[in-house]
Formats: structure tokens, C-alpha cells, sequence
């Protein structure tokens, strides 16, 4: 391997360090393919093999880590520049298979912001015997202050001994308070904690761990799999007599790679399908999430698509 190759290697080793951190993922995928395209198809067999190892890791990290859709679509770009470069048949078929699963995530991704953009096609109208069900949008923050100081001189006059005013007018400026103090967080951000945020996954229960089901690869295993399969955590192909370790969601691997996984996070490196973890502040969380998700389910089955409540 020349100097440069030599340069080239330890610049890529770098770049696959650094993507594991999300403030640097977007520029390293970036660099990396520019190195592809500059230097992938002059490189010697051994270098085109680490080109290769740090784009299957760029693969690695956006299933098992990233969902946003920037970081998706420069993993996609990077696939897409690389598949036309590799000779190697297997390794051209996993970048296609990338490429697909790239492309159906930003798919789905599509989808979901299309459903979730306001339309006024669906939108109800208030006419005579129909009341609208669409949200009513929240005042604008210069409002709220200013409602706040109105609220507050008519509650000063009150207790100030003057001219009474009406109850109504008491009352009003009282709701206002009220209305205040609930958007807190909205007019004030960063004040008070947010006890909604979620919560940071702990690692999987290290007795769930130590039950998963251990199997050994054989060669009819092997002649299902195909030849090209392989450990999605270290990208090796696996060999008869492997020794692969099974996640409740079938998703299997070597357990000298799932296990530092699994000390750390708590879900599968490829669905995110979840294991239990020895954190009960954490499990009671999920527990409450699932119960509030089983409401706002049932909430959007009553009221889909703008209908109207007859009043």
C-alpha cells in the first residue's frame, strides 16, 4: 500500500470513528463519498475492501440509530455512488438492498408529514347545525402577554378597592390567569423541566440477556440465508458451525457483537424491537406511554378526517 493509500486509510478509519457521533454523521457521510468517487476506482483491492466496510457501517448506524430524514438521504446518496463503482456481486447486491431500504424510509417518512399536513379539503366549516372539530389555534405569544397585562390591571382594580366591575369581567380576567399559567412552558420555554420528555433507554436486563437462545449455524441454515449472509453489527459472512446468538423479534447475531450492544441499548440493532430492562422508572414509563398511545388511537377512531359533531 502506497503513502497516499496509507494517508487515504487512516483518513477513512477516522471518518468511520466519527460516525457514531450525530452532530458529525451528515459531513462524514458526505466526505466519505466524495472519497469514493475520487479515489474508489484506482484504490487497490485491499482499500476498495475498507471503502466498502465503512459504507456498510454507514448502513449500520442509520437502522439501528438515526430516523431523520437528512440523515437518510445522504446515506442514500452514498449507496447509490458506491453501487455503481463495486465489481464484487455481493457486494453489490447488500448496497442494493441499502438503496431499497433508503428509499422505503424516506417513503414512509413522506407519507407520514403528508398525513400530518393540514388540508383544507378536510377541514369543517361552522354553518348553521354543524360545529367544526378542527383545533382551534393557540394564540400567538404577543397575545398572551398582552392578555396577561390586561388580566392583570383588572384584577389590580378589583382588589384595589375601586368601582366594583362586573362578575363577568372578574372572571374573564381570572380564566385568562388560568390560561397563562397552563402555556407556562409555551411563553417561557426552557423554564420548567419537561417531565414528558423521554426518558434515555437503559441497557436490556442483564437476566433477559443472559436467557437469550444461543444457536449454531448449519449448512442448511446457511443454504436458506444464502451465501451472502451475514452479522448486521460487524458485516462478517457467516460460516457453518457460527455460533448466533436470537433476539425475541428472530433477528440473530454473534454474541461477542450483540453483547456490548445490548450493555448499553435495549432493542434490537435492526427492528428496535425492545427487551426488557432492569430500570422500573423506565418500564413504569413505557407502560404509561402505551396506555396513552391505546387513547389517542381510540381518540382518532372517533373523530377522522375533519367530521363534524352535531350540535
Amino acid at each position: 500500500m502506497t503513502t497516499n493509500e496509507n494517508e487515504l486509510k487512516k483518513r477513512l478509519e477516522e471518518l468511520q470513528k466519527q460516525l457514531g457521533k450525530k452532530q458529525m454523521f451528515e459531513g462524514s457521510v458526505s466526505t466519505i463519498r466524495y472519497l469514493v468517487q475520487q479515489h474508489y476506482s484506482s484504490a487497490s483491492p485491499s482499500l476498495q475492501q475498507l471503502f466498502y466496510s465503512v459504507i456498510s457501517r454507514v448502513a449500520t448506524i442509520l437502522k439501528t440509530r438515526y430516523t431523520s430524514p437528512g440523515f437518510w438521504n445522504a446515506g442514500l446518496t452514498l449507496f447509490q455512488e458506491a453501487e455503481q463503482l463495486v465489481s464484487n456481486a455481493s457486494e453489490r447486491k447488500h448496497l442494493q438492498g441499502c438503496i431499497t431500504q433508503a428509499q422505503e424510509h424516506l417513503g414512509e417518512v413522506g407519507n407520514l408529514s403528508e398525513e400530518l399536513r393540514p388540508s383544507h379539503n378536510r377541514r369543517g366549516y361552522l354553518f348553521e347545525g354543524h360545529l367544526t372539530v378542527d383545533p382551534e389555534p393557540p394564540q400567538p405569544d404577543w397575545l398572551l402577554q398582552s392578555n396577561l397585562l390586561t388580566a392583570t390591571a383588572l384584577l389590580g382594580g378589583e382588589s384595589s378597592g375601586g368601582e366594583a366591575g362586573s362578575v363577568n369581567t372578574l372572571e374573564g380576567a381570572a380564566n385568562l390567569i388560568e390560561e397563562l399559567v397552563n402555556r407556562l412552558d409555551d411563553i417561557v420555554p426552557e423554564i420548567l423541566d419537561n417531565d414528558a420528555a423521554v426518558p434515555r433507554a437503559p441497557p436490556a436486563s442483564k437476566q433477559v440477556v443472559a436467557k437469550l437462545p444461543v444457536t449454531t449455524v448449519t449448512e442448511e441454515v446457511l443454504s436458506k440465508l444464502g451465501k451472502d449472509a451475514v452479522c448486521s453489527i460487524c458485516q462478517e459472512n457467516l460460516v457453518a458451525n457460527d455460533k448466533m446468538q436470537e433476539l425475541p423479534c428472530k433477528h440473530t447475531f454473534h454474541p461477542p457483537c450483540l453483547k456490548p450492544w445490548l450493555d448499553v441499548h435495549n432493542s434490537c440493532p435492526i427492528c428496535r424491537h425492545e427487551l426488557q430492562t432492569d430500570d422500573h422508572a423506565y418500564e413504569s414509563w413505557k407502560e404509561r406511554e402505551k396506555e396513552a398511545e391505546e387513547e389517542r388511537k381510540g381518540a382518532a377512531n372517533a373523530i377522522r378526517g375533519g367530521e363534524y359533531m352535531y350540535v
